[in-house]
């Protein structure tokens, strides 16, 4: 068998992906985008539990998989998804002092996610998730 395609190409797959991200929020560059990305990623897996986290992992691509569980422990207690005021400040609080994440940082980040996963295993698992995991990853069109 062949290496797998998302491994061959994880490099390219994650360019591609930050600048996705980078380009739905209008933000300058790919680092203006990190903490953004490190931002919703972490806000969200902190809503979940061990179990939900593994699962969510698996639909991911290599990094982006890699980037999402980083510093993570399974330790960690589940917190509600609250309102989109205070999501998008936890995001925000990722190295603030070099946080440039706008408004739709969320929707931004999501929207680059669904152009890298496949979008019946993404949302057969978002399915399975807490809810507010659906609205939290929906597709809103917009930058």
């Amino acid at each position: 068998m062949t290496i797998p395609f998302e491994y061959q190409n994880a490099t390219l797959e994650f360019e591609r992906f930050m600048t996705d991200a980078r380009d739905y929020a209008g933000l300058a560059t790919t680092n203006m985008a990190w903490n953004m990305v490190v931002g919703v990623l972490h806000t969200f897996r902190r809503r979940l539990s061990s179990q939900q986290v593994i699962a969510f992992s698996s639909v991911l691509p290599p990094v982006i998989r890699a980037l999402f569980l980083e510093h993570w422990s399974p330790d960690q207690e589940a917190v509600g998804f609250g309102t989109e005021e205070q999501l998008l400040a936890e995001v925000r609080s990722v190295r603030p002092g070099h946080n440039f994440s706008p408004p739709n940082a969320i929707s931004a980040v999501a929207r680059a996610l669904r152009n890298r996963v496949d979008p019946v295993e993404f949302d057969h698992v978002l399915s399975q998730m807490p809810s507010g995991a659906e609205r939290f990853w929906a597709d809103h069109g917009t930058a």
